[in-house]
C-alpha cells in the first residue's frame, strides 16, 4: 500500500483516478463538474483541501488549484477565507447539459436568498449534534413547536413589532407549507380571497388546488386601492384578504402605514380573514421609516401572519412562524395537525440556534449587503424605479417591458433565466402593461449577474 494511500480515508469528493486524462487540470474539472450537475455533490458540501485532493491524486497542488478555479468561474463552487470551497446552492440549478457541451444558464427567474451565508447554518448544526437532548427532537412531541423554539420565534418577530404570546404560534414547514394549512384550515372550495392583480405565483396555484377564487383589486404605488376592496366586497360574497405588506412578491411595492390603517379598516368593516406573509419584514423592519408595525397588530383577532425563515437565514431548513388570533387558533391547530403531524425539530433547532446566539442577525446583516451590491448592478443598467414606493433591498425587481410574449422563451435560448408577469398574473384579469420579474439574489457570482442583466438588455433595445 502506497505510503499516501486514501482508501479507506473519508473524503467528500474522491474522483476516479482512472478517468483523468491530460491536461489533468481540465480533466478534474470536468469530474467536479459531472458531479455536481447530477446530483452526487450536493449543494454546501464541503470540498477536500487543495492539497488533500492533490495528496490523493498523486498531482501537484497547482493543478488542483487550476481545477477548482475553472469550477469557481462556472458559479459551480465558492471559496471561503479560512473555511474551504463549497459547492454553490444553486449550481446544479444552473447548469444546462446537452450531449455536446454544458453551457451556463444565468437565473434570473427563480429568487433564492444569497446563500453564501449557509457556512453559518452549518455550524449552528454542529452545535446542535452536541445539545444533551438531542434525541428529544427527533421524536413526534410537540408538534406545534418546543416552547423554547416558540420563545425564540417570539423574540424573532418582536424586532418587526410583533408582540404575541409564544403559545399563539406554531412552527411550521416553510412559508408556502403556512399558506397550505392556513387556506386549508380557514377557508372552503368556493370562497373568495382579494389579492393585488399580480401577486404571489405559488399563492395561485395553491387556491387553483384547493378551488378557491381569487380576486384582483386595483392597486396604485401604495399598494392594494382600499375604495377598490370595499368596492369590491360590497358587490361580492369576499371572505380574506392576502397580502405582502412589506414587499410585495412580483411588485416589490412596501404597503405605508397609513395604507395599512386604511385597508385595516375595510378589512374590519366587511370581516374579512387577513393572511399577512410578511417574509421581507428583515428587509423592511428598522430600515424603512414608514414600516411601523405588521397589520396583524391593528387586526390581530381576524388576521393570521406569516414569518419564515427561508429569505432571512435558510432557505433549505424550511421553517416559518405561523402565528394566529386566539378566535383562530382551534381550526389552525387542526390543519397543523391532519396537514403537518409536525414540522422537523431538527431543522427548527438549528434556526433557534442562530437566533440564540446572534449569528441569524450576522446572516441577516450579510445578506442586506449582498442585496444592496446587487440591487447597485441592477440600477446600472436599469437606472428607473418602476413606481416611487419600490423596496429599495428586494431580492427581485419587476421591470416594466413592451408587449413581447416571446421575450421569456427567447432569452432562455441565451441563457438567461426570467419570469414573464404572466405568471404573477390573477386569472381572469387582464392588463395592458407587461412585465419581467428580475431576480439578483439566485447568482453567486455577480459577475454573471452583470452578464445577464446586459444580454437583457440588449434584447429589450432591438
Amino acid at each position: 500500500m502506497p505510503v499516501n494511500s486514501f482508501e479507506h480515508y473519508p473524503m467528500s469528493w474522491k474522483p476516479n483516478k482512472k478517468l483523468l486524462n491530460r491536461p489533468y487540470y481540465a480533466s478534474i474539472a470536468s469530474l467536479l463538474e459531472h458531479d455536481i450537475v447530477n446530483g452526487l455533490l450536493m449543494p454546501g458540501t464541503k470540498l477536500p483541501p487543495q492539497r488533500e485532493l492533490a495528496d490523493f491524486l498523486d498531482l501537484n497542488f497547482t493543478t488542483i488549484t487550476r481545477a477548482y478555479k475553472i469550477c469557481e468561474v462556472k458559479g459551480l463552487i465558492y471559496a471561503v477565507t479560512g473555511s474551504g470551497t463549497f459547492v454553490s446552492t444553486n449550481a446544479a440549478r444552473s447548469i444546462t447539459i446537452s450531449t455536446v457541451k454544458s453551457s451556463h444558464t444565468i437565473d434570473l427567474g427563480f429568487v433564492a436568498s444569497f446563500e453564501e451565508t449557509n457556512n453559518v447554518v452549518t455550524e449552528a448544526m454542529e452545535n446542535v449534534m452536541k445539545k444533551s437532548y438531542l434525541e428529544h427532537l427527533l421524536n413526534y412531541n410537540d408538534p406545534t413547536g418546543i416552547p423554547h423554539q416558540k420563545k425564540a420565534a417570539a423574540n424573532w418577530m418582536e424586532s418587526f413589532g410583533m408582540n404575541v404570546d409564544h403559545e399563539n404560534i406554531s412552527i411550521v414547514s416553510g412559508a408556502q407549507n403556512a399558506l397550505a394549512i392556513t387556506l386549508a384550515s380557514l377557508f372552503e372550495p368556493g370562497n373568495r380571497i382579494a389579492t393585488d392583480i399580480f401577486t404571489y405565483a405559488n399563492f395561485i396555484e395553491l387556491a387553483k388546488l384547493l378551488h378557491i377564487q381569487l380576486v384582483p383589486i386595483e392597486g396604485d404605488s401604495f399598494g392594494m386601492i382600499p375604495d377598490e376592496l370595499d368596492k369590491a366586497c360590497s358587490q361580492l360574497n369576499i371572505h380574506g384578504i392576502f397580502l405582502m405588506p412589506t414587499c410585495s412578491n412580483p411588485t416589490t411595492i412596501m404597503i405605508p402605514h397609513f395604507r395599512k390603517k386604511e385597508l385595516a379598516e375595510v378589512i374590519r368593516k366587511h370581516r374579512l380573514l387577513l393572511i399577512e406573509d410578511d417574509i421581507h419584514a428583515f428587509l423592511t423592519a428598522g430600515i424603512i421609516a414608514d414600516y411601523q408595525q405588521p397589520m396583524f397588530n391593528l387586526l390581530p383577532n381576524q388576521s393570521v401572519y406569516i414569518c419564515g425563515t427561508s429569505k432571512s437565514i435558510c432557505s433549505g431548513l424550511r421553517v416559518a412562524y405561523l402565528t394566529y388570533g386566539e378566535s383562530l387558533r382551534s381550526k389552525v391547530l387542526k390543519g397543523i395537525f391532519n396537514i403537518n403531524v409536525k414540522t422537523s425539530s431538527f431543522d427548527t433547532e438549528v434556526i433557534t440556534e442562530l437566533i440564540i446566539s446572534g449569528k441569524a442577525n450576522e446572516i441577516v446583516r450579510r445578506k442586506k449587503q449582498l442585496a444592496e451590491i446587487a440591487n447597485d448592478i441592477y440600477y446600472k443598467y436599469f437606472p428607473y424605479k418602476t413606481t416611487n414606493n419600490e423596496h429599495p433591498l428586494s431580492f427581485h425587481r419587476w421591470l416594466p417591458i413592451q408587449s413581447n410574449k416571446e421575450l421569456e422563451v427567447n432569452l432562455e435560448r441565451q441563457g438567461v433565466r426570467v419570469f414573464h408577469s404572466n405568471r404573477f398574473l390573477v386569472s381572469g384579469q387582464n392588463t395592458s402593461q407587461e412585465y419581467l420579474r428580475i431576480a439578483l439574489s439566485s447568482t453567486t457570482n455577480f459577475d454573471d449577474l452583470e452578464l445577464g442583466l446586459r444580454i437583457l438588455k440588449q434584447n429589450l433595445s432591438e
